[in-house]
């Protein structure tokens, strides 16, 4: 009997010994279980979201500027900071796009206080996971330019990207080509920085929904997957334009973009065809979430429809090794590190080659009191 009643005594010492290390262990994840509803019952600026402790904010109205005034005012880098959760806990789905009438690039720094010069950022409570560069292709675009710098800013930052946005404006006001100024925006982006994922964004596109990872995947991926232009369809199976996303190994392995194609359209397409003949294939999210919408505008002015856009296209499979990245031509005129973005200006040249840009033509020289009076002898 005596021997039974020892083997409980000690069968219970052991369970209180393993009771009192459980509750030991499991004390800090009980105070953070505590902290986690005092600040669900918070008001809204009762505190910031820490690096260490990431609770997912209440996402409102599908404001994209949601959830961001909860991030540290500044950045806190710090050698044990963590990298940031796989699915950021910011992202908050469907965005509400307008075109307010009075917006100013001044409002649009304000509202983004954590942006530095050159438009480049980086979480200030976590190690991001991506690097991503914005690539936009721009000529007599400033109004448009402005409301993607709105929506597109905070939308990165939700993501929990590091990130810098590249504005690659053509000079001059020779035919536009958009290919090219991709061509000339990834070689001087990559020069900055070693980006991992170079997203190619026209400027009159904005995402709609945040679920929309601007990351890239194994595959060239076609982000716009569904415009309001469109209907919110894809509307062929092969079409790339709007908004793209390619690592520097996709763009190396299909010479980057062609760089003939002068005026509008066609150059998608192309791009299209290259990801097919270099042994890749297009990725897409759903239509769901690859939702943008346009901003109306007319056809721009030295941006006409190209008219040898066909027959270029049919012969892809036999130019895209010889005109690319391998080819490309241009001079940087100048590169300015505004609040918002970098602004790269490029001489792109025009069908016939590269030129100079036009300049102002210097005033002639004035002539001598010597060289007048011999004139006025010969009258």
């Amino acid at each position: 009997m005596f021997s039974i009643q020892s083997k409980w005594r000690y069968l219970i010492m052991f369970l209180g010994i393993q009771l009192v290390v459980m509750a030991l262990l499991s004390r800090e994840g009980y105070q953070k279980r505590v902290t986690y509803f005092i600040r669900i019952f918070r008001k809204p600026d009762g505190g910031a979201l820490s690096g260490r402790n990431h609770t997912t904010p209440t996402i409102s109205g599908g404001d994209v500027y949601a959830n961001l005034s909860h991030l540290p005012k500044a950045h806190g880098h710090r050698d044990d900071m963590p990298y940031c959760p796989k699915t950021s806990p910011l992202i908050g789905g469907p965005i509400h796009v307008s075109f307010p009438s009075r917006l100013s690039l001044a409002e649009v720094e304000r509202k983004n206080p954590l942006v530095v010069r050159g438009g480049r950022y980086r979480p200030p409570d976590c190690v991001a996971r991506h690097r991503t560069a914005i690539i936009i292709p721009h000529r007599h675009r400033e109004h448009h330019l402005k409301f993607l710098l709105y929506y597109l800013h905070p939308f990165l930052q939700r993501q929990q990207l590091t990130y810098g946005i590249y504005v690659i404006h053509q000079a001059g006001n020779y035919t536009f080509n958009r290919a090219k100024l991709m061509n000339a925006g990834f070689r001087e982006a990559m020069k900055e920085e070693d980006w991992d994922c170079l997203f190619f964004h026209d400027v009159d596109l904005i995402p709609e929904d945040d679920r929309n990872t601007y990351v890239c995947d194994s595959n060239p991926k076609h982000a716009a997957i569904a415009m309001d232009k469109f209907g919110y369809k894809l509307p062929y199976k092969m079409y790339f334009g709007g908004v793209s996303a390619l690592t520097p190994l996709h763009y190396l392995k299909m010479n980057g973009f062609p760089n003939n194609y002068w005026g509008w359209g066609g150059e998608d397409d192309d791009i299209g065809v290259r990801v097919s003949l270099a042994g890749m294939y297009i990725t897409r999210p759903s239509l769901k979430v690859g939702r943008y919408k346009m901003i109306k505008h007319k056809l721009d002015k030295g941006n006409d429809v190209n008219p040898k856009r066909f027959n270029m296209l049919a012969k892809t499979r036999q130019t895209w090794r010889t005109d690319g990245m391998n080819t490309v031509e241009y001079e940087v005129i100048s590169r300015e590190y505004l609040p918002l973005y970098t602004n790269i200006t490029v001489n792109i040249g025009t069908e016939a080659g590269l030129h100079p840009p036009p300049r102002t033509p210097a005033p002639a020289p004035k002539a001598e009191a010597k060289d007048v009076a011999e004139k006025l002898k010969e009258k």
